[in-house]
């Protein structure tokens, strides 16, 4: 009975944060519209005036249209958030399409778009599609390691970085829990605790290590797994950490902890992260048949782990924020993604 007012109890915790941080980074949810402005040049700099730019949502059929000012500026406001594409068209000009995720109530400020004229009318417009483009940001990601070392695969440096498919986040997860570094690291951890004897069922000698070896790595891949692959994929949610780098630093550190039980979803908005929070339970559970029958953890144990993992995370995605983007190699800059033609995705 007390194990389970505990569990009662953590759980209430944990879904009163995680619908408080949704409210204030959702602010009123999808319904909340946003606005969208930026500015077409050539490829000198200069503003493009009379440009035909299209704005339409993801998955629908309806568009607006704004014509550019004389500095080649404009903007749509009080549009939906959410994933949108742009098409932009001049005469003289070749056709160029941007991408990206527009977030409730903002008023996003692409960077400029910039036409090349069109030497070729006849050349073919290849546009790759979403997942095309997530794929190639998905290859930049996993040139990132910490301190050029350890994998630093699941933060997102480009604010309108395309949504992943489940099998994409499979691709992300596996590079990642693949790397050598990781099983160097495993093999560390399971010498420190063959020589504190930690988890002394599993005995002494070569036999003992391999058995504190494969129990940790099995733990590290039932956790990533549920976390990162299987809960993201059912519930649509992305598993990344997706920087922020601009703002005061008190809003920084808001958003930093907010996203340890609010996440991405795969539609561009934010919801309670129940991959986070019911992975911790999950892996926790069944993380104790990888260990001796003595050294196993009751519930209440899982459950007060659960929120101390909680808790962790907010710690990662601090240092994320504040300190692993400067150590990070191949690490990006936070902005608007605005590529030619061929780079662009298309619904």
């Amino acid at each position: 009975m007390s194990s389970f007012r505990v569990t009662v109890g953590v759980w209430t915790i944990l879904l009163v944060l995680a619908s408080t941080a949704t409210a204030q980074l959702a602010a009123g949810g999808p319904a909340v519209p946003g606005t969208l402005s930026g500015r077409v040049t050539d490829d000198s700099g200069v503003g493009v005036a009379g440009a035909t730019v299209t704005w339409s949502p993801e998955g629908a059929s309806t568009h607006i249209e704004a014509i550019t000012s004389a500095d080649g500026s404009f903007s749509f406001a009080n549009i939906a958030s959410g994933p949108y594409r742009l098409d932009i068209s001049s005469p003289g000009f070749a056709r160029q399409t941007v991408a990206g995720i527009l977030p409730p109530t903002v008023t996003l400020q692409l960077s400029p778009i910039r036409l090349t004229l069109a030497f070729n009318a006849s050349s073919l417009d290849v546009t790759p599609t979403i997942e095309e483009v997530a794929e190639r940001q998905i290859k930049e990601q996993e040139q990132q390691r910490l301190f050029g070392i350890m994998p630093n695969y699941f933060v997102v440096y480009v604010q309108e970085a395309a949504p992943l498919r489940a099998k994409q986040k499979f691709e992300l997860f596996q590079k990642s829990l693949l790397d050598p570094v990781n099983f160097a690291f495993t093999g560390v951890v399971a010498a420190v605790q063959q020589a504190r004897n930690d988890y002394s069922g599993f005995g002494r000698g070569v036999s003992g290590y391999g058995k504190r070896y494969g129990a940790f790595y099995a733990s590290i891949f039932t956790s990533s797994a549920i976390h990162r692959v299987v809960l993201p994929s059912l519930l649509k949610q992305d598993p990344r950490y997706f920087y922020k780098g601009t703002g005061s630093t008190a809003s920084r550190i808001e958003y930093a902890m907010a996203t340890a039980v609010v996440r991405k979803g795969d539609n561009g908005r934010w919801q309670p992260n129940y991959s986070s929070i019911l992975g911790s339970l999950a892996s926790g559970a069944l993380t104790n048949f990888y260990y001796p029958a003595e050294d196993r953890r009751g519930v209440r144990l899982t459950v007060q782990n659960s929120a101390v993992g909680i808790a962790f995370l907010a710690t990662a995605h601090l240092a994320q924020e504040f300190l692993y983007q400067r150590l990070t190699t191949k690490a990006g800059s936070p902005g608007s993604v605005s590529r030619r033609s061929g780079d662009n995705p298309k619904p």
